[in-house]
């Protein structure tokens, strides 16, 4: 189990979950110091387990980047829940587990035994989480969902890009992610309300419905004016300004909700008489006087380079900021004071970089174990935590039941992608 002072200490979650939804979820209830283990497919060969192991496009030392990315502070059993001993395995964990969480379409669940009804059944404190496309009920209960579907359902997509251009995805899977987020949110609250009630739970989260929740404002613009928005470009529907600008060399953003921010801002660009034009004197009239107002800042902001503007809008407290690239903003002094570029194990390799953890929290130490290989602790968990014999456990491998993968089979995993790597480089260099 993970140390008690972490915030999630002692509670153990049993994660069914692949690729992004769900295991972004479980991995932020490791970094909070939940143990969690990751029940894995050991059939497939090279594409056993959670396919985003598979190495394609970028890996470090055999394992998918994408994987590393998602899936630290992990523990992983190789088990066939399709056949009867391996759902017996799975139960035996559900008797002395805290949470079962899974990303499966809601048809699938009652075939491994991973449904509520029968959850409840092994252990009445349960908490079965499910994360899926459409939820458990509804017409749609049942089709197939991924982040650009949910985001193009939700109303997100057509909020994203440049007014008269073809709709456009958000270029982070926020589809996907939302979704994460509300069922850890969901996840944690249901541990503590246990610790009160000692009543397990079903939770149902929606892809769909976390896109609806996220639309807020402009859910409410529409409601009480009944104006369908349309893309926002990198503006905003009801503030002016608050968007990008280009500078002589690259693109900054500033953001003036208020008549503060913006007489400030005139301030730093030297323009103290646009706040006596009654077209930009306040908040309303920049609105309707948005287009005009704009390409006025887009001409001043062009004078100087973005060097130049920051001391001038720092000095007069605007708040703005370059629009970075993904190296930029990795290598930014405020993120990496925050710890949020972090030294990781590998599992065979050394260490290598990733993400922090965004939620800080006092008497608390930061802990990031490895992502591990698929199977890496099937002994670990089978002996220590259910307590079987070494025959049994021999037993569950002789009968492929279970499985461990190795160094060896991943140079092996590692050798039969290179080729496909080797084109794909090529092409987007």
């Amino acid at each position: 189990m993970r140390p008690e002072r972490a915030l999630l200490g002692g509670v153990r979650i049993l994660d069914l979950s692949t690729v992004l939804a769900g295991p972004y979820c479980t991995m932020v209830l490791g970094d909070l110091g939940a143990e969690v283990i990751k029940i894995e497919n050991p059939k497939g060969g090279a594409l056993a387990g959670d396919f985003s192991r598979v190495p394609a496009q970028y890996h470090v030392g055999g394992i998918g980047a994408y994987f590393l990315a998602i899936n630290r502070n992990e523990k992983s059993i190789a088990l066939d829940v399709t056949t009867e001993k391996g759902r017996k395995v799975f139960h035996d964990l559900v008797k002395v587990s805290d949470v079962v969480f899974d990303n499966s379409r809601p048809s699938v669940l009652p075939k491994i035994g991973a449904d509520y009804e029968t959850l409840k059944k092994i252990n009445p404190r349960i908490i079965s989480c499910s994360l899926s496309g459409y939820g458990h009920t509804g017409p749609d209960w049942d089709k197939p969902s991924y982040d650009i579907v949910a985001q193009a359902r939700g109303g997100s997509m057509s909020l994203t890009g440049e007014p008269g251009r073809p709709p456009v995805r958000m270029g982070l899977a926020m589809g996907d992610l939302a979704g994460s987020l509300f069922a850890a949110l969901a996840i944690a609250a249901a541990v503590y309300n246990r610790e009160i009630t000692g009543k397990g739970r079903r939770l149902d989260i929606s892809l769909l419905d976390c896109q609806i929740s996220l639309l807020t404002y402009m859910a409410m613009y529409y409601f009480a004016g009944g104006i369908i928005p349309g893309p926002q470009g990198s503006g905003h529907e009801s503030l002016n300004p608050y968007r990008a600008y280009k500078t002589k060399d690259r693109y900054l953003v500033v953001a003036c909700p208020n008549e503060r921010h913006c007489q400030n801002l005139f301030k730093a660009l030297g323009r103290e008489d646009l706040q006596e034009n009654p077209k930009y004197s306040n908040a309303l009239a920049r609105l309707i006087n948005k287009e005009e107002f704009n390409r006025e800042l887009e001409e001043i902001f062009a004078q100087k380079t973005l060097s130049e503007w920051a001391p001038l809008l720092d000095r007069h407290q605007v708040p703005w900021a370059p629009v970075n690239n993904i190296a930029e903003a990795l290598s930014d002094p405020q993120v990496l004071a925050r710890n949020m570029v972090v030294e990781v194990p590998h599992a065979v390799r050394g260490t290598h970089k990733a993400v922090g953890n965004p939620i800080k929290a006092s008497e608390t130490e930061e802990i990031f174990e490895h992502a591990p290989l698929r199977g890496e602790h099937t002994r670990e968990i089978l002996s220590e935590i259910l307590g079987y014999d070494e025959k049994a456990i021999e037993e569950l491998y002789e009968e492929g039941i279970v499985n461990t993968q190795d160094e060896k089979e991943l140079e092996e995993i590692m050798n039969s992608f290179s080729a496909l790597r080797e084109i794909y480089q090529s092409h987007i260099k």
